[in-house]
């Protein structure tokens, strides 16, 4: 009787062995879910321990499927070992989302500081251009900035009109202001001591604004040019003799700079146009 019931064992455990899957599905999707996440470059710094507690639900359901475990068993362990990694894929791609807006941050400030350097560039380019451009027109480093001085000799004798040999300065002081359209100028006139204070200043009013009507007949806007008539109160030399009242009677053009802001301090004492 024993033997037979022995043998009813046997034949029981070989017919649940013949009749257990050979393979379990939800066991081989866990193992390609971890396997794809083991394989990104970023697992171990952006899901370390969803890489690990996948690893460790993967292995314990090899471990229950070799052993034959109940399929049940098999397939939680299995579930738990893709839910782990999923959640781990779902780490990466944060993480990598997260690189690329840092990354297109980097992107656009280096652009920005690229743009910046170029303006920077483009700006002592034109600085340096305005000052060779001044230089040429012979104007001179003041307190109130670069001026450049007309002489008396574009003028007739206590008149204010232009004469033709003053075309010349006049042409290349217009060019250099429309090459540099955020520069404006002060165009003030100065005469000697001789002749009343009323008649040297109408006489210094009149000759700037004889120079500006020339700068804007040549294509200068008048919103650029102010003329102003300042006497005899600013000599530059002595007026006792001729030489000395020679150099006072002058039209002075004092430049702004390249952003049309004139130096500290120069007051406005402009003619109404």
């Amino acid at each position: 009787m024993n033997k037979l019931i022995t043998v009813a064992g046997l034949s029981a455990l070989l017919a649940a062995c013949a009749s257990y899957p050979q393979r379990n599905d939800q066991l081989e999707q866990a193992r390609a879910e971890v396997q794809s996440l083991s394989a990104n470059p970023m697992a171990q710094q952006a899901a370390s321990d969803d890489l690990s507690a996948a690893r460790a639900s993967l292995s314990q359901a090899d471990t229950a499927f070799q052993k034959k475990r109940p399929p049940k068993e098999v397939d939680g362990l299995a579930y738990l070992a893709m839910r782990h990694a999923q959640a781990g894929e779902a780490r990466v791609s944060e993480a990598h989302a997260r690189q690329e807006v840092a990354q297109s941050q980097q992107d656009r400030e280096r652009i920005l500081l690229q743009a910046r350097e170029h303006e920077t560039q483009q700006a002592k380019a034109e600085t340096a251009a305005t000052r060779q451009e001044l230089q040429n027109l012979q104007a001179k480093k003041t307190d109130k900035g670069m001026v450049m001085t007309l002489s008396d000799v574009l003028f007739d004798t206590g008149q204010a009109t232009l004469k033709p040999g003053a075309d010349r300065d006049l042409d290349r002081l217009a060019q250099a202001l429309k090459d540099n359209p955020n520069t404006r100028v002060k165009i003030e006139g100065h005469t000697d001591s001789v002749g009343s204070a009323s008649f040297n200043q109408s006489l210094s009013e009149r000759r700037a604004e004889a120079v500006a009507d020339a700068l804007e007949t040549r294509g200068v806007p008048a919103d650029r040019l102010e003329a102003r008539g300042l006497g005899k109160e600013y000599p530059v030399a002595s007026n006792d003799t001729p030489a000395g009242r020679q150099q006072n009677r002058r039209v002075e053009v004092v430049f702004s700079d390249e952003s049309g802001r004139f130096a500290q301090g120069e007051t406005s004492h402009s003619i109404a146009r």
